[in-house]
Parts: structure tokens; C-alpha cells; sequence
């Protein structure tokens, strides 16, 4: 058995959570390199990503390259004398980085792969209406999540699961498996499966404004999805227009009621205690938005203080 020697890569909290895993079964962490510090929010303060706060909270030595080719930083890596690298949810990483440690460089992604390669797997697998997903190892190659793949866990996304919620789950399902594949790796166990490539493999794509915006010509059940997968960051978003009124909406939750009806597609039909949007199959009931410059609300606060005409649309 071969004591590892580790070094970790990540930046939000989904990797917080396999690397808190990864210490608490006393693997020997011999550094972690994350995201350098940007100035985030409106006082544009100084940021620290989630990984360096539980970094500096644990003691652990910490690197925030700018640049993974860079001739020091790539010497205070070696420096560190690691024979495994683990990569959650950082960036993609020059062959020099990924080649350097003798056990090789692991990743972990939030999807079964090969589907749902790239930067939002969570997010675009409840929007793909999918009821199964999961987490997968792999080890890096030059490519964006298409190495030889270690072992993967399976989970289902129940009806009304968000993003949100999935993430948490499939962070616990991947420090699981995280932990799997170092006993296989440390043992001299490992086997691999080469990734097959097909015309039916579906990508996560970067999630950005025009993706994200809602066309309510769909079925409600795809616009559903589209707010669940996208809730709660960075959340489904539409026009809101009432009267002369024009402003942008996000919409964090709603429920799909399926009934024939004769209004136009995107009407507001609101009372004192709801406000539900015509689709094609029905109408989709909000529960929870946020508008301009206000905080996220459910619908009974936000109808405490505000009404909606009878010429109100959405599109």
C-alpha cells in the first residue's frame, strides 16, 4: 500500500465539502491551490473562495496561482512532493500541472459520465427533465472531462428537487466516492473505463443570461424545470410587464398546474393570495421571486404590498 501524498484543487463550497471528507479520514493533505482573491459585491471587497477559507481555518498550506504555467508556481509545487492530485470543480489544468504527481491527477464531476461534460452538470440535469444522475472519477487528460474514468455513484432527483438541494446531495454522494477511489488508488487497485463518445451525449453548458431566461411559449413542464434547475443561483429570469411598467423578474419557485384555459400565453392572473402565469398546458403558480433591488420573497409577502393589473404579462 502506497501512503498518499495529496494535493487538492478547488473553489466553491461544493469542494469544501469533499475536502473536509478527505481530512476527516486523515489522508495526509499536503497543500490546496484555489482561485486567486477578486473583488466580489457591491463594495467590490476582497473575496476569499470558499476553499481558502477552510484552508486557512485547517492549518493547511494554500496556493492561489494566476497562472498554472507560471515557472514558481510550478516550482512550489513540486516542492510539495505529492504523488496524487484531486481536482473538484477548479479549472481545467495544463498537462504540465496534471502529469507532475507519479499516481497520476483525479477529477471529480458532478454527472454520470460521458453526460453532462462541462461547467454546470447540476444545473443541467433537473433542467433536461433527467430523474437520474450522479458523480463520477476520472483521471484528468488534455481534454474538458474526458478521461479514463475510476468509478462512479448513481442517485435520482425527486420530482420537486432544485439545484440547490441536488448539490448538497451529490457533494455527499462524491465525498463517498472521493473516498473510494483513494482506497483503490492506494491499494494499487485502480482499473478505468475509457469514455465512449456519441452523437447522444449531452453537454453542460455554461450557464449565462440568455440561457437562463425563460420562454414561456414552452410546456410548462420545461419551464418548470428550468426554475428548479436554476434555483437558487443563478435563478430563472423574464420580463415583467404591467401597464407602462417594464422590469426584470427572477424566479426561484413555482408549481406547474395543468389545466386548459383561454388565456394568452404569459398573462398574469393574480389575486390577493396568488399569482399564476398562463403557459401552453396550464398555468405555472410563483411562489417565490425577487425583483430589482429587492430581496428574494414568497409570494404572500410580496402581495402585502403590491398588485397587479389585469394587462400584466410576462415574456
Amino acid at each position: 500500500m502506497e501512503k498518499l501524498r495529496i494535493i487538492f484543487m478547488g473553489t466553491p463550497e461544493f469542494a469544501v465539502g469533499i475536502l473536509d471528507t478527505i481530512i476527516k479520514n486523515n489522508y495526509d493533505v499536503v497543500g490546496v491551490i484555489t482561485a486567486a482573491d477578486k473583488p466580489a459585491g457591491r463594495g467590490q471587497k476582497i473575496k476569499y473562495s470558499a476553499v481558502k477559507e477552510y484552508a486557512l481555518a485547517n492549518n493547511l498550506t494554500l496556493l492561489q496561482p494566476t497562472n498554472l504555467k507560471d515557472e514558481s508556481f510550478l516550482s512550489e509545487l513540486k516542492a510539495l512532493n505529492a504523488n496524487l492530485q484531486i481536482v473538484v470543480a477548479f479549472r481545467m489544468l495544463p498537462k504540465v500541472v496534471w502529469e507532475m504527481p507519479g499516481l497520476g491527477t483525479f477529477n471529480l464531476h458532478a454527472s454520470l459520465l460521458p453526460n453532462y461534460r462541462g461547467a454546470a452538470p447540476i444545473n443541467w440535469a433537473i433542467i433536461n427533465g433527467e430523474t437520474k444522475t450522479g458523480v463520477t472519477t476520472f483521471f484528468i487528460d488534455d481534454k474538458i472531462d474526458t478521461g479514463a474514468m475510476i468509478l462512479n455513484s448513481e442517485i435520482s432527483i425527486e420530482p420537486e428537487e432544485n439545484a440547490g438541494q441536488l448539490h448538497d446531495r451529490l457533494m455527499n454522494l462524491g465525498s463517498k466516492t472521493v473516498i473510494d477511489t483513494l482506497k483503490v488508488i492506494e491499494n494499487g487497485n485502480v482499473t478505468t473505463t475509457i469514455q465512449e463518445d456519441s452523437a447522444e451525449i449531452k453537454t453542460a453548458y455554461k450557464l449565462n443570461k440568455e440561457n437562463c431566461k425563460i420562454d414561456w411559449t414552452k410546456p410548462g413542464s420545461e419551464i418548470s424545470n428550468l426554475i428548479r434547475g436554476l434555483s437558487p443561483y443563478p435563478a430563472a429570469w423574464c420580463f415583467l410587464k404591467d401597464k407602462n411598467e417594464e422590469q426584470n423578474i427572477k424566479i426561484y419557485e413555482a408549481k406547474l398546474i395543468l389545466e386548459s384555459h383561454s388565456f394568452e400565453i404569459g398573462t398574469v392572473i393574480s389575486s390577493k393570495k396568488e399569482i399564476k402565469i398562463a403557459v401552453q398546458d396550464g398555468f405555472l403558480e410563483l411562489l417565490s421571486l425577487q425583483l430589482p433591488g429587492k430581496k428574494r420573497m414568497h409570494i404572500a409577502e410580496l402581495l402585502n404590498g403590491m398588485t397587479f393589473s389585469n394587462v400584466a404579462k410576462v415574456y
